[in-house]
């Protein structure tokens, strides 16, 4: 995969990931921390892939700053830059209400969210939904063909791939339902090779957080 970069590319993974997790039927996003741990993990496969980060022996390596990132992958970086090489998925693991905040608070100033504040017995709450449905829909339909469909994985765009890797490690049941994943086995390995490592670290990260209720 040639090195990305969110400038060059548009929108950022972190916030089509957010997007792509949208359940528009119940009109909110998936499980907040599940959803923590899959925008962490784009981060992760962004910095890797435009080469702010390396894999060292299932490690992240911190190269070089990241140009004009947003500020999940900042903060991101900053995190690994100033620490030893650790695992991926310890990364994912860590600070998942931030890596929600941070893209959610992107995406409302972009207006592609709505955010909705009250207080339900003194206790905050808040209602997320998208301003264009159609844009999530559309998102979802490219990546489950990229899953499913016949094209060779060489012409399936960067973006796309990076996606449907991502999305087939959560198992989302926004692209597909949860039964038809393992049919697409094969193809998903295809998807996931440059950025194994990740995928790989947030199967094993969310497989982990189910296990544990």
């Amino acid at each position: 995969m040639e090195p990305r970069t969110t400038t060059q590319q548009g929108e950022s993974w972190p916030r089509s990931v957010f997007l792509l997790a949208f359940d528009l039927r119940k009109e909110k996003p998936a499980n907040r921390r599940r959803l923590g741990c899959l925008l962490r993990a784009a981060a992760l496969a962004e910095l890797m892939t435009s080469g702010s980060l390396a894999d060292e022996s299932g490690k992240a390596r911190a190269v070089t700053a990241p140009a004009a990132p947003g500020r999940l992958q900042a903060a991101v970086w900053e995190q690994i830059a100033g620490s030893p090489p650790r695992s991926w998925g310890s990364w994912m693991r860590k600070d998942h209400a931030q890596a929600y905040r941070l893209v959610r608070d992107e995406l409302e100033a972009a207006r592609l969210v709505r955010v909705e504040r009250h207080r339900v017995l003194l206790f905050p709450v808040e209602r997320v939904t998208p301003r264009k449905p159609h844009l999530s829909r559309r998102l979802a339909e490219r990546v489950a063909r990229a899953v499913h469909g016949s094209r060779p994985i060489s012409r399936v765009s960067p973006d796309v791939r990076v996606l449907a890797a991502l999305a087939a490690a959560a198992r989302l049941k926004t692209v597909l339902p949860d039964r038809e994943w393992p049919l697409h086995q094969r193809r998903v390995e295809q998807l996931s090779a440059p950025i194994e490592p990740i995928t790989t670290a947030l199967r094993k990260n969310l497989q982990a957080t189910e296990s544990s209720g």
